[in-house]
Parts: structure tokens; sequence; C-alpha cells
């Protein structure tokens, strides 16, 4: 049988998602505490290698299993020995060829600021600090040019090894929620840091640093010196994760 479940968790603590040798990660607390509950050593499969210290609102993995449990079991079963800062939220049966990171459509991310003169204890580690008002309108409409399918070369930190730096972004725009001010962006995929470096543009527009404007041109240069800063892990969040429609009726 191939589980599907959806998570959330808090990334303050973990080196990431991916189970690696030199830190603690979210993988290796799920394979553990699912491993744990099925009585047999499990791999799992995440839709996203999240970064240490980025957030998930709506994580997805799956794996595979021999063992039959109902669908509650799973969920109090793997909440039972899952840390505070991670909980499963649902369950499901799934293709046996559907696989969570190649199925995946699109992924939405929300990059989250907040604006105030002195710093909120509550969103330490929840979301980025700025002193100053944050022109929430402006920056929508200037995120509006990472719409499309362009090459982000500009938006990718040094060191990713992919066979392509293009990528089709779907949607995205900037809005307020009280004192946050949130950036939203989902794409058809990810190059590494290009959400936290799209974020760093954007607070750089605000800040006079870029010009208005400047984001197709920026796009052009392929240039990651034309770009703003990359911002910090904390603030960043996935948010959505969507599926091929055909990877659920088992061809």
């Amino acid at each position: 049988m191939n589980y599907l479940l959806t998570l959330m968790f808090d990334g303050t603590s973990y080196h990431g998602w991916q189970r690696q040798e030199n830190g603690i990660t979210v993988q290796q607390k799920l394979e553990d505490a699912v491993s744990e509950l099925f009585c047999t050593d499990v791999s799992v499969t995440g839709c996203s290698r999240t970064d240490a210290g980025v957030h998930a609102r709506c994580f997805k993995a799956n794996f595979h299993s021999d063992v039959e449990r109902q669908m509650n079991t799973v969920i109090s079963g793997l909440n039972f020995y899952l840390p505070n800062d991670i909980c499963v939220t649902a369950c499901e049966i799934v293709p046996d060829a559907f696989n969570a990171r190649f199925s995946c459509e699109s992924k939405e991310y929300h990059y989250v600021f907040y604006d105030s003169s002195v710093r909120n204890p509550f969103l330490i580690n929840k979301a980025v600090h700025v002193k100053h008002d944050l022109d929430a309108d402006m920056m929508n409409n200037e995120a509006k040019d990472f719409i499309g399918t362009h090459d982000f070369s500009s938006f990718c930190a040094a060191g990713a090894a992919v066979r392509s730096n293009v990528r089709t972004v779907k949607s995205a725009g900037v809005f307020r929620d009280n004192e946050k001010v949130v950036f939203y962006v989902e794409a058809d995929g990810f190059l590494y840091n290009m959400v936290r470096i799209m974020a760093g543009t954007l607070l750089y527009i605000d800040e006079k640093k870029l010009d208005r404007g400047s984001i197709p041109a920026i796009i052009q240069s392929s240039n990651r010196l034309c770009a703003g800063k990359t911002m910090p892990p904390e603030g960043l969040y996935l948010n959505k994760v969507v599926f091929k429609r055909s990877a659920f009726d088992g061809n």
C-alpha cells in the first residue's frame, strides 16, 4: 500500500527536510515515527527539499508498506511518536506509482515579513522583522513581473546542480495581514533559494535599493548579482502542493 501523508512542521529546530548525517531533519523524525508504527524500517519520499529553518503548513510525503492500517490510526499513531513541532494532519491511500516528489505539478511558498518599530517576540523564527513600513500594494504590483516562464538564474544561489534554470511561475503577489506582509509565489518548480531571493529583491525595491519595474531586467540579465539579497529561512513556508491529476488514476 502507498500511504500519502499531509503534515505541518516548524522547521526551526531542523536541518531541513532531507535526512543527513550532520543534523536532525524532518525526514529523519518522520521515518523514525513511521518505522515505529509499522514495526519495520520505512523510507519516506517528500515533495520538497526544504532548507534548515524553513517551515511547512502543507507538506506531502509518501511511503510504501505491506502493513494495512486505518487512516485515523496512522494519523494518531504517527503524532504519538512525532515531536510537538511536527504534526500529521491527513493520510490517504494512493496508487503504487504515486511519488510525492515526481507527481508534483506545482508548489506555493509564502515568505512572511512583519513591519514594526519594535520586534515581536511571538514572531521570532516565524517571520522576518523590518523596522520601516512596507508598501504592500507596491510590492504586489512588482511581484507580478515574476509571473511567466523565464530563466530564473538571477534568483538562484551558487552551487545549485540542475539541468535548467527555466521555471514557470503561475502566480505571485504580496498581501498585508495586519502587521505581516506576505509574498506568495506558485510555480512548477523552484531553484535553490529562489523564493528567498525573490523576497529579498522585493524588499530592496521597497527600500529603493533597486528601481521599481526592474524585475524584468533582472530576470533578463541571468546575473545573481543584479537581484536582491537572500532572505533568512525563518520567513519561508511551504503553503500548498498541487499534484498532477493523472497521479491518482493508477496509470
